[in-house]
């Protein structure tokens, strides 16, 4: 899981892609990278959050009117300078790229690029075979430079291209030198990838694709909705829009966007997340007086951030009082997406005081988004227990986790996820909590589809249900990709 963001502008777009960058941070923290374009690419990029990486003096040589950039969750690649997007390339024609998502036949592909188009890989990650085939594709057009219908016509048949090859999740920005500002996302729509307009005085219009909706307010841009499965959109020099859905299958946007990754004020695929996860929290409760009728918390505590929408309703159906009994120290990342186990329980005390008076002598319930490791949830409840509740509840707004992702989601084998290798009652043991309570699947679906102008008839559940919606995993693929990465994470 990435953030991305692709702008055009009639005035200079480099410190509008930072701000961009600032407000899709919560998407990725371990780098970021920004690629501006006018005659030529000017790229930066730099390990750590947005503001570590760029210095007042480095993006005054960001130049142009165009460009893309991406901060980065490493669910593939290494950790060097090497894998930070965007990537670029300066033949055929001068290409970059910035993607979100996972290939899931990288491994195919870069065997194909290697050893029988004898080519170089410059860095390890995925998104590098994609700027390959674009650029490959793009090259075996015959179009003329000025006859821009002619060259979206290539484009869209390169792109095509790219369908019928890549196998995975991927939504990609791009600028092509002479050309313009490209967009598209994979034909099941897997990331999610909106776009927006701004109307100038003199009647014209700039342009933004980003993860999120997220920096559209800030930046004057009015969102206009998404970019469709399969879609690709293009602005070329002049401002022109250009839009095709090329190729359409089951439409499976990631149901974890609405659960943990996406911002609460974002919209996604024509759902308002922040009123998703109202409908998490009210059906979860709906589930808990169903299932425990006689059970009544005194306090219903989210773990902050990501789960406060859903506790909020679920106190609500209750009749129960909310309360945020644990603080969070906003300048510590999100756990979730560090490295590593070790890094992750650290960092759970160092983010999170609880606060005693609205703990103590208490039957304290605890929502919280999902239980994926367990780490997090574990230490939750132990400062909750260490600050005197009398018992301690827990409630997730997502079905049990049981599946790795392979579609940018960090969760890489089976064997890290509790909910595969633990029971019902061995998950409340390792977690120190008198009663726990898994959201439904039914429910979860309900809650993200039940409002909003959307095509959704069911996201992609695949670590929740098994049900991989591309890429041919078979059983004995799913185990080779387990043991892969689980090979490439002891190296770095």
């Amino acid at each position: 899981m990435c953030g991305i963001v692709g702008i055009f502008s009639h005035d200079e777009v480099a410190a509008e892609l930072y701000d961009s960058l600032i407000h899709l941070q919560h998407r990725g923290q371990d780098a970021a990278g920004i690629l501006t374009c006018d005659s030529r690419f000017h790229p930066k990029h730099g390990l750590g959050l947005v503001r570590e990486a760029f210095s007042p003096k480095e993006m005054d040589i960001l130049k142009g009117h165009m460009g893309i950039a991406h901060v980065r969750y490493p669910t593939a690649g290494g950790y060097s300078e090497a894998d930070i997007q965007p990537l670029w390339l300066g033949s055929p024609r001068g290409i970059a790229l910035a993607h979100n998502g996972n290939l899931v036949n990288y491994d195919q592909l870069s065997t194909t690029i290697r050893h029988e188009q004898h080519r170089h890989l410059n860095s390890t990650l995925d998104s590098e075979a994609l700027l390959l085939l674009l650029a490959d594709n793009l090259a075996t057009g015959s179009y003329r430079d000025h006859d821009e219908d002619m060259f979206f016509e290539q484009l869209t048949h390169a792109v095509k291209n790219i369908y019928t090859t890549v196998e995975g999740s991927y939504s990609v920005v791009s600028v092509v030198i002479g050309k313009g500002l490209v967009a598209f996302r994979d034909p099941h729509g897997i990331r999610p990838l909106v776009w927006g307009e701004r109307l100038r005085e003199d009647g014209t219009k700039d342009y933004i694709f980003a993860s999120e909706t997220t920096p559209f307010y800030a930046l004057g841009f009015e969102p206009k909705g998404d970019i469709a499965p399969g879609e690709v959109a293009y602005v070329n020099q002049a401002g022109k829009l250009y839009r095709q859905v090329v190729e359409t299958k089951a439409f499976s946007p990631c149901v974890f966007e609405y659960v943990y990754f996406a911002r609460p004020d974002a919209t996604l695929d024509g759902v308002s997340v922040y009123r998703a996860r109202l409908r998490m929290g009210q059906n979860l409760a709906k589930q808990w007086k169903e299932k425990y009728p006689e059970l009544q918390p005194d306090v219903v505590i989210p773990a902050p951030f990501t789960a406060n929408t859903a506790a909020l309703s679920f106190a609500h159906e209750l009749g129960v009082r909310y309360s945020e009994g644990l603080y969070k120290n906003p300048f510590i990342g999100r756990t979730f997406i560090m490295p590593n186990q070790r890094t992750r329980s650290r960092h759970v005390r160092y983010k999170l005081t609880p606060q005693r008076t609205e703990i103590e002598n208490k039957k304290v319930m605890i929502v919280d988004d999902s239980i994926v490791r367990g780490t997090t949830s574990r230490e939750i409840v132990k400062m909750v227990r260490e600050f005197g509740a009398k018992a301690v509840y827990f409630a997730s707004s997502a079905p049990p986790i049981k599946h790795p992702c392979f579609y940018g989601i960090d969760m890489p084998s089976c064997h890290e996820l509790i909910a595969a290798v633990k029971s019902h009652e061995e998950i409340c043991e390792f977690l120190g909590v008198d009663y726990l309570l898994y959201q439904s699947r039914e429910d979860l679906v309900e809650a993200i589809t039940r409002r909003g102008q959307h095509q959704i008839k069911k996201p992609c559940m695949a670590c929740m249900d098994g049900d991989y919606v591309c890429g041919n995993l078979t059983k004995e693929r799913i185990a080779f990709l387990e043991k892969q990465r689980e090979r490439d994470k002891g190296q770095t």
